[in-house]
């Protein structure tokens, strides 16, 4: 009985957090979400899900920022995975410029902006700054408002070289600043992949370490959205955990590990 009740209870939160965000968590794992968000509310001083959206949610704002930051997944840092990179860079990307001399890019699900950021120093080497707009989108406004400030600790910068932090950051007493060229690269906003539209058009699109935690049905959707929003030989870049096993029933063959190009 007990578990029947805190079903119910998870299943009206989803319904009052959907009201009061548009964010449908139902399109989330809900093992993987339930255990997340019990662990932040319990945190918080919080006995159940009614008891966080009524008290918490509904009355803080501040909370309310702090969930929806809690909900989405905010662990990057530059170069993530620096060997998928230098295949984008070596291999996929001339390809891309080789047929485009102005490339349109999309950083999906961007969060604190290490990701976007990277695209365009690994851009650099193709066009000028002046010359490089990425696309950055993310659910979660308080990240967006991270990521636009660009910095970050030493921790995030691991992957890179002096020359490339002396390239494109400026050094604070805590940390690392994105210099504004590169910041001025990079349009933020905020964009929700189980709800929004998606645009067209694009070359690349990046989406890495989010869908994991989608549903098969949320996934089906966001695959096939991608697929329309890119160019015929458009390129879907996702992460080290998502490998796509059957990239035909969405429109696209793989290119190499990782990289789905659109037929």
């Amino acid at each position: 009985m007990a578990d029947t009740s805190e079903e119910q209870d998870y299943l009206q939160f989803i319904q009052r957090v959907y009201a009061k965000t548009g964010i449908d968590l139902s399109l989330y794992k809900e093992a993987q979400m339930k255990r997340r968000l019990t662990s932040f509310y319990k945190k918080h001083g919080f006995q159940s899900f009614r008891d966080f959206f009524q008290e918490g949610l509904e009355s803080s704002p501040e909370l309310l920022s702090k969930f929806l930051e809690r909900m989405t997944i905010n662990v990057s840092e530059f170069y993530r995975n620096p060997q998928r990179w230098d295949v984008l860079e070596n291999k996929i990307m001339p390809e891309i410029v080789q047929n485009n001399r102005q490339t349109k890019v999309w950083s999906a699900a961007c969060s604190s902006g290490e990701e976007p950021y990277t695209l365009v120093m690994m851009m650099n080497k193709f066009f000028p700054l002046s010359a490089i707009q990425v696309d950055a989108t993310d659910i979660d406004n308080s990240i967006l408002d991270r990521a636009r400030s660009g910095f970050y600790t030493d921790k995030s910068l691991k992957e890179l070289g002096p020359n490339s932090i002396q390239t494109y950051f400026e050094k604070e007493a805590s940390g690392y600043r994105v210099k504004d060229e590169v910041k001025q690269a990079v349009n933020f906003s905020r964009h929700n992949l189980l709800a929004d539209n998606y645009g067209s058009g694009y070359d690349l699109i990046v989406c890495r370490n989010v869908l994991i935690y989608f549903t098969e049905e949320a996934k089906t959707h966001v695959y096939h959205e991608f697929c329309k929003a890119l160019k015929p030989g458009g390129v879907l870049f996702v992460g080290s955990t998502e490998q796509i096993f059957n990239p035909e029933a969405y429109g696209f063959r793989t290119l190499d590990t990782f990289f789905y190009q659109k037929i």
